[in-house]
């Protein structure tokens, strides 16, 4: 007669079942906490983007503000100008000084936000523009961008290729590339970043042909678009309007001469065309709008191009 012994639990077998288990449900619920904590991460970059874009927006609406009113003076448009002076680094809770409550819960919801800004006339620059005239290359114009490549350190070959590259692009030729609409996109015309880079300071791609701020440009850009002007007639230019913004062409006449006659189609002394600079920075991110604005007749400010950029910024104290 066999004899059946009693069927013992095999424990190991039921110890890595359990094991098993524990890592399935270890696995889960670490899957759950890092979708919970991804769409946290997305909701406060959401946030933080949403809040950038409309402290940008009003920081904007100021700028146009500034410039709306100082159109309704119709003086000249010079640096001596309240749009001139720039908006240093300040924290955004003191704009809300006035408003205790917003104050105090603006500094209980996170770390403080530093807003920056500044206004510049884009007319201080020379304008491509001004290079196509009845589709043709202006042989002045050119001679201009030529000496404002000398000024920037750049090849004189770059005006040539500027020019004839802009042409290229208002005459539609099969092969040319697409007309170009901000200063980046003159690497289409096959120009090196470095000459553009130079260039930059001295030069400007606005909608339409502008003539430069005798007010607002450097000695440099005076000097090349004035033709017969050297740098000192230019220092005299400069210093002059320190003391006293010109309010008409001929005040500037008066300090240069009949010898060095002034076209109003190359210069003026107001300008329409501003660029607008503001910038956020909250803990060590960063963002900075460029916005190009048209001042026109009937003192709108309208916005011509907006660029947004993005970076790491410096601790602030």
């Amino acid at each position: 007669m066999t004899r059946r012994w009693p069927k013992r639990p095999t424990r190991g077998a039921a110890l890595l079942v359990a094991m098993v288990l524990l890592s399935v449900v270890a696995t889960l619920a670490a899957g759950m906490v890092w979708q919970q904590w991804k769409a946290v991460q997305v909701e406060t970059a959401e946030r933080a983007r949403a809040q950038t874009h409309w402290i940008l927006t009003g920081a904007l609406d100021w700028a146009r503000l500034i410039l709306r009113e100082d159109a309704r003076s119709g003086k000249a448009t010079s640096l001596n100008e309240p749009w001139a002076t720039p908006l240093a680094e300040a924290r955004l809770s003191t704009f809300l000084a006035a408003d205790r409550d917003n104050n105090a819960d603006a500094e209980a919801a996170g770390p403080d936000a530093f807003l920056a800004g500044t206004i510049a006339d884009a007319q201080a620059r020379y304008n491509l523009r001004n290079l196509i005239v009845d589709g043709k290359v202006v042989p002045a114009q050119r001679s201009i961008l030529q000496r404002l490549c000398a000024s920037a350190g750049v090849d004189a070959a770059v005006a040539d290729q500027l020019a004839d590259g802009l042409l290229a692009a208002a005459t539609g030729e099969a092969t040319a590339p697409l007309p170009p609409q901000r200063w980046a996109d003159l690497a289409w015309l096959d120009v090196d970043a470095t000459s553009l880079q130079r260039l930059a300071g001295f030069a400007v791609l606005l909608p339409r042909p502008t003539p430069v701020n005798l007010n607002t440009a450097t000695r440099e850009v005076l000097a090349a678009v004035i033709a017969g002007l050297d740098l000192g007639g230019a220092d005299r230019l400069v210093q002059q309007r320190a003391r006293q913004p010109f309010r008409n062409l001929g005040e500037a006449g008066n300090v240069l001469g009949a010898a060095v006659p002034l076209v109003p189609r190359d210069v003026d002394v107001k300008s329409s065309f501003f660029e607008i600079r503001g910038r956020l920075r909250l803990e060590q991110r960063v963002q900075e709008e460029l916005t190009l604005v048209e001042r026109q007749p009937d003192l709108r400010i309208v916005a011509i191009d907006r660029q947004r950029i993005v970076g790491l910024g410096t601790p602030g104290p």
